[in-house]
C-alpha cells in the first residue's frame, strides 16, 4: 500500500466515524427517547448519556486533526467497545424495532477506529519511544 493511499483511507476511516459520532450527537444532546431508553436501560442516565456524548464529540474531533488522530481512534475504540459490550449483554442486537442498526453503526465505528489505529502505528511507535527515553533520563 502507496503513503498516498494509505493517508487516503486514514482520512475515509477517520471522517466516517466522525460523521456517525456526530450524528449520534444530536440523539444524545436532545434527550431522545431512544437514547434515554439506552442509557436509562444501563442504569446510567442522564449523566452516562450526556457523559458519553462528550467523550465522542473529543473522539470525531481528534480524529480529524492528523496529528491527534491517533488519540481519537483510541478514544473512539474504548467507547465504542463499551457500546458494542452493552449490546451484547443488556440491549441486544435490535433495539426498540432498529433492526440492528445501532449495532452496525458500532461495528462500523470499531472497525474504522482499529484502522486509524493501525495507520498511525509509526507515530504511536514514535510517542512510546520518546515517553520510554524521558522516564530513562530522570532515573
Amino acid at each position: 500500500m502507496t503513503e498516498k493511499s494509505k493517508r487516503a483511507l486514514s482520512w475515509f476511516a477517520a471522517i466516517l466515524v466522525a460523521v456517525i459520532l456526530l450524528q449520534t450527537l444530536f440523539f444524545k444532546f436532545t434527550a431522545a427517547p431512544e437514547s434515554v431508553y439506552i442509557f436509562s436501560t444501563l442504569g446510567m442516565e442522564p449523566w452516562g448519556r450526556i457523559g458519553i456524548g462528550i467523550v465522542e464529540l473529543f473522539a470525531a474531533v481528534l480524529l480529524l486533526i492528523p496529528s491527534k488522530r491517533w488519540l481519537g481512534a483510541l478514544l473512539g475504540l474504548g467507547v465504542i467497545t463499551g457500546a458494542i459490550l452493552a449490546h451484547l449483554t443488556l440491549l441486544g442486537i435490535e433495539v426498540q424495532g432498529d433492526g440492528g442498526y445501532l449495532f452496525i453503526l458500532a461495528l462500523l465505528v470499531f472497525t474504522a477506529c482499529g484502522i486509524c489505529l493501525y495507520l498511525e502505528k509509526p507515530k504511536l511507535k514514535l510517542l512510546y519511544l520518546q515517553t520510554f527515553y524521558a522516564r530513562k533520563k530522570h532515573d
